[in-house]
């Protein structure tokens, strides 16, 4: 992720930023937001920092929209620098902290071949999604189960024309917009992201590139469809009643992911609560609990626990998990920090279910409990020592910093 082309992109992006377009749309965008989302004082207080993510991961998404040249574009990483400059946060729309997460633009009426490798460590969950321009699924190739050389190698094709036996095949139409490829890292310090680039296959680009101008257009346009897609999504998590949550299978829209079920729903305590989330897979390999403000991005996932997945959790006794939601460590274990936030969102996921789906287990359920109650209502939950948590933390950081070098401190 942190190759040439992505620093090359993101310091571009740096420079669209300061557009006059740019920078007036960043102002109506912010204004329009902030008058729809009637944010209690504890949201609007991460509102500059969230923002200033949402409007930069647009400014990434949109200079890399042409299908005539295209380039690998990761997006919702955090702050970094690049050449001595500082790099915003690219997170929005409620992403997973597991996921690293590349666009690719393709038009259904081209041919790319993407080369890449593998890593020594094949990741539990990954997929090359073609979208519509609606974020309606065209086509989905299985990276996990894709073919892959002796070497690592593997190359995928991409086009409108059936597969006629290559091996890894992506069938484009006329509706095809661009590839969304999600890495899944269950195990931060183990999983290694797919490397790849993609090639157009043909002649010269039959038209020239977007002039600076018009980039600054289509990227302040993307900033307003930015904030009004997570509004929408952080607006269906408000009409719904606080601390209910409940299981939904996802469809091909909007974003989702094929065969995943979702869990989501806000939650709201006073500071002596916890949100207690008792879980039962079903049988599935893949499952995170993150927590998200209602503007769109991740809580602090480097050096707080702001997402806890199956791998960076521990199991009860009879194989479930239970997680605590609070904003003071409660000493057990599975603590998804709120970063002291006492409301929030969470967007619980599971994936990659045996052979003929989860089993009738699965399930996800939570309820609020007192601070002062945890040792008789939850005895058997597993423990930690500050030592421990300390421990916890350190590992945690140095595992997800492995997908972003340019974070030397």
């Amino acid at each position: 992720m942190a190759t040439d082309e992505q620093h090359a992109h993101e310091l571009a992006a740096l420079a669209l930023v300061e557009h006059p377009t740019v920078r007036a749309a960043y102002r109506d965008v912010a204004e329009t937001w902030l008058g729809r989302a009637k944010a209690s004082d504890a949201m609007r207080e991460r509102f500059e920092a969230a923002y200033e993510e949402v409007m930069f991961s647009a400014a990434v998404w949109s200079s890399n929209q042409d299908p005539l040249r295209p380039k690998v574009t990761t997006i919702t990483r955090l702050e970094h620098e690049v050449d001595g400059r500082r790099i915003p946060g690219t997170r929005w729309g409620i992403d997973n902290p597991d996921t690293v997460y590349r666009v690719v633009p393709v038009s259904g009426d081209e041919r790319y071949v993407i080369r890449g490798r593998v890593g020594e460590h094949r990741m539990t969950e990954n997929y090359f999604t073609l979208w519509d321009a609606h974020m309606g699924t065209v086509d989905v190739l299985d990276g996990r189960r894709m073919h892959v050389e002796d070497d690592g190698s593997f190359t995928i094709t991409v086009d409108s024309s059936p597969a006629d036996g290559r091996p890894n095949h992506v069938q484009s139409s006329p509706a095809a917009h661009e590839l969304y490829v999600r890495d899944v890292l269950l195990d931060w310090g183990r999983d290694d992201p797919n490397a790849f680039t993609i090639e157009r296959l043909g002649g010269p680009p039959a038209t020239p590139a977007l002039s600076l101008d018009e980039q600054a257009e289509a990227t302040a346009r993307m900033m307003a469809h930015f904030a009004n897609f997570t509004g929408k999504l952080s607006h269906g998590m408000y009409k719904a009643p606080e601390n209910h949550f409940s299981l939904a299978w996802s469809a091909d829209h909007t974003g989702a992911m094929r065969h995943q079920v979702y869990v989501a729903g806000r939650f709201v305590l006073a500071p002596d609560e916890a949100f207690v989330v008792d879980v039962s897979d079903g049988g599935a390999e893949y499952f995170t609990v993150p927590l998200s403000n209602i503007w769109g991005t991740t809580l602090d996932v480097l050096d707080r626990t702001g997402s806890l997945n199956k791998a960076q959790s521990l199991a009860n006794e009879d194989g479930t998990y239970t997680y605590l939601v609070a904003a003071q460590d409660p000493g057990v274990h599975n603590w998804v920090d709120t970063d002291g936030l006492l409301e929030g969102i969470l967007t619980l996921r599971m994936a990659e279910f045996p052979d003929g789906g989860a089993r009738p287990d699965l399930s996800a359920r939570g309820r609020v409990v007192k601070l002062d109650r945890l040792d008789a209502e939850l005895p058997d939950v597993p423990r930690v020592t500050p030592d421990e948590r300390a421990d916890q933390l350190a590992a945690r950081r140095t595992a997800y910093l492995r997908r972003l070098p340019e974070v030397t401190s």
